[in-house]
Parts: C-alpha cells; structure tokens; sequence
C-alpha cells in the first residue's frame, strides 16, 4: 500500500506535464516489484505560494513523499527509492537542464498498527492487477 504524494511549485504546470509524471511513478513503482499494482496511489499537489532560495520566481521544486506499511526489507525499499528517483529524474532530464528545479523523495514507513485500512478496489481491477 504505498502512498506516493508529489508537492510541486505551480510554476512547474507550463514546464513539465504533471499526469504523465505520475504515470511514470507509479509505473516505476510497479516495476520494482515491490509494490503490489493493487496498492499503489499517486497524487499531485500544486504550491501555489512558495519561496525558494533566493525567491527567484522561476525556481520550481518537487518533493515526493513515499509511505508504505512495514515489512520490506532495507534492501528492497533501497532498491525502490533508487529506481523511482530514477524514473524521476530520468522525466525531469531536460527541465533540470534548462531551467531551475529542486527534486528530492523521500520513503517512509507507516506504523501498520496505527494505520487503520479497507479496500473494495481489487474486485474492481483487472486480475493481473489484483496481488
């Protein structure tokens, strides 16, 4: 159940096509293996007030957060940070080369005994999605 949430300067709207960002997150995410397709959600939040570094207004900035209940082991969760920033990167290439972005993600566990779920969305998803 991993929870990818992406915090982006608005100024990012006109450079870069957001959907398709998430699309190839979650897609890396899936391709490591490690997070069951089923599970998976990704959002985008725009910041519309934000001051980086020096305030320049054309300075643009992500940060992905990944949550995930426990129980993966320290090398699998490496091996999934290195290949979503990856894939992150790799989307971002030409934005990083032209203009300036900050991009950063971070992974963290969720407490599973703290962390409360139901989900009716496997009787809904195709049956190669359903793990």
């Amino acid at each position: 159940m991993p929870h990818l949430s992406i915090e982006y300067s608005r100024n990012l709207d006109t450079r870069l096509d957001m959907p398709g960002f998430l699309r190839v997150l979650r897609d890396a995410a899936v391709a490591t293996g490690v997070f069951p397709p089923a599970g998976i959600r990704v959002r985008a939040f725009a910041a519309d007030h934000v001051l980086i570094a020096d305030g320049d207004p054309r300075h643009g900035f992500i940060d992905i957060a990944i949550r995930l209940r426990g129980g993966r082991s320290p090398e699998d969760k490496a091996r999934a940070t290195a290949a979503i920033f990856a894939a992150a990167e790799a989307f971002c290439a030409e934005d990083l080369v032209a203009n300036s972005l900050m991009l950063s993600l971070e992974m963290r566990d969720i407490d599973p005994g703290l962390s409360p779920k139901t989900s009716s969305i496997r009787r809904f998803l195709p049956k190669d999605m359903q793990a």
